[in-house]
């Protein structure tokens, strides 16, 4: 069972314990942890991340260490699935509200899933989609 959906982001600055990560975002995380249930990541977010590499935007070792943490069945972020379901979700999240594709597809996730999205991102807080920060 899952707890929520992390922005990008926010599965970023977790691993890696960044300040930016709001002291709310990471009791979530850790409260959802300590009670055996995970948070899940898009991997839409993988992909973004990816890119952002490539980019040179963000360091290798970014996409590697998320890779790795996430093979760790311990760990609470959990990659989900993007499939036909949360395409099929996309149409409750407004493309006027979050126009972005990576974001609205990290937002139809957490509609999917009825579970809130984990994110700093303005946009997604604006929405109608429900959001922790």
């Amino acid at each position: 069972m899952r707890a929520g959906v992390a922005d990008t982001h926010v599965a970023l600055w977790y691993l890696f314990q960044d300040s930016r990560l709001s002291q709310r975002a990471r009791d979530f995380i850790d409260e959802a942890g300590s009670r055996g249930l995970g948070v899940a990541l898009s991997p839409i977010s993988l992909a973004e991340i990816l890119y952002l590499v490539e980019k040179n935007r963000l360091p290798v070792a970014a996409y590697h260490e998320l890779k790795k943490a996430l093979a760790d069945r311990d760990y609470v972020l959990e990659e989900t699935l993007f499939n036909a379901a949360v395409v099929d979700a996309m149409t409750h999240v407004s493309r006027a509200e979050i126009p972005d594709m990576p974001d609205r597809i990290v937002a139809a996730t957490s509609v999917y899933l009825g579970v809130p999205v984990i994110s700093r991102d303005s946009r997604i807080r604006s929405s109608a989609v429900m959001t922790i920060w």
